[in-house]
C-alpha cells in the first residue's frame, strides 16, 4: 500500500536540497545505521511524503512498521527524532491526532511518514522496539 490520503492535507515544508545524513537507531538491537541522503540522487516517493523519514528508511532498506502505507492514517510508524528535529516542520494537526493513538509519545515523537527533514541538520532517529512487525511471510 502507499499513496495519498485524500482527507489529510500535506504539511508545510520543502524537501531537502543539500546532502545530509539520517542515523537510524534500532532500540531493540542497539544497531545504528547511517544513511547518507543526497537529494539529487536519492530515490524518493515510495512511502509517506516525498523525502520523509519513512521514505528515506524504505529507500535504505530499514524497516519501520507502516500499516497504512504512509498516508497518515495510523500511528504505527511512530519514531523519536532525537537530534535534528528542528530541521523538520512542526507536526500538522492530522499528525498530532494520529500520535494521540501511539504508545510512548514524547516531545520528540513524530510519524516517520510525515516528518520531512529540510537537510539543514543531520538526524538521529530512534526506532522503538515495539515498532516491529514480528510476523514475516515466507517467500512464495
Amino acid at each position: 500500500m502507499g499513496g495519498v490520503n485524500p482527507y489529510i492535507q500535506k504539511g508545510p515544508g520543502a524537501r531537502a536540497d543539500k546532502p545530509f545524513t539520517v542515523t537510524f537507531k534500532d532500540e531493540a538491537t542497539g544497531a545504528e545505521t547511517v544513511v547518507p541522503v543526497d537529494p539529487a540522487a536519492f530515490a524518493f516517493g515510495n512511502l509517506g511524503l516525498d523525502g520523509s523519514v519513512l521514505d528515506i528508511a524504505d529507500g535504505a532498506g530499514i524497516e519501520i512498521n507502516h500499516s497504512c502505507g504512509g498516508v497518515c492514517a495510523c500511528s504505527t510508524c511512530h519514531v523519536h527524532v532525537l537530534k535534528g528535529g528542528a530541521s523538520c516542520p512542526a507536526a500538522t494537526e492530522d499528525e498530532e491526532d494520529e500520535l494521540d493513538k501511539a504508545p510512548d509519545v514524547s516531545t520528540d515523537s513524530r510519524l516517520a511518514c510525515q516528518c520531512v527533514p529540510n537537510g539543514t541538520q543531520d538526524l538521529l532517529v530512534l526506532i522503538p522496539k515495539w515498532n516491529r512487525n514480528q510476523v514475516k511471510e515466507a517467500a512464495h
